[in-house]
């Protein structure tokens, strides 16, 4: 799809679109278990989340999965949402037209119907260089 033929994906219209969709963390989760909104971020202590993200991009969660705080491998879950969502707005035309990184909030909950066994990593250094980027206040997460 071209950027000039994007259309926001809001809670009215969400039901187009159909995955696979992913989420990334470290913390061990199993099939049917609900990913919920109401955690503190990964990337700002002082900030609870009103939404659960995911997106269409396996690399993408991987990313998240690296990047997350807390002990435990990176892990990328295959979900499912169980209600409305919307593109994720911190990413969605920020630096590119529309939402090429096909990521996605949502207040309901996420189920995990299963897991990626591998998927593409980053290199480390660009996961020090971003984490200290993100610590120190400094940039976006996705330049």
């Amino acid at each position: 799809m071209c950027n000039d033929e994007w259309v926001p994906v809001s809670p009215a219209n969400c039901h187009l679109l159909t995955g696979p969709f992913y989420h990334g963390t470290k913390v061990s989760l199993s099939v049917g278990d609900l990913l919920t909104a109401g955690f503190r971020s990964n990337y700002d202590d002082s900030v609870v989340m009103n939404h659960i993200y995911f997106t269409a991009v396996p690399k993408g969660a991987g990313l998240a999965a690296e990047m997350a705080r807390g002990e435990g491998r990176p892990r990328v879950y295959v979900v499912v949402p169980t209600g409305g969502f919307e593109d994720d707005p911190n990413v969605t035309n920020k630096k590119f037209p529309g939402n090429p990184t096909r990521s996605y909030r949502s207040g309901h909950p996420l189920k995990i119907i299963g897991e990626l066994e591998s998927w593409e990593p980053h290199d480390p250094e660009f996961i020090r260089q971003l984490r200290s980027r993100v610590e120190t206040g400094m940039g976006e997460i996705l330049n």
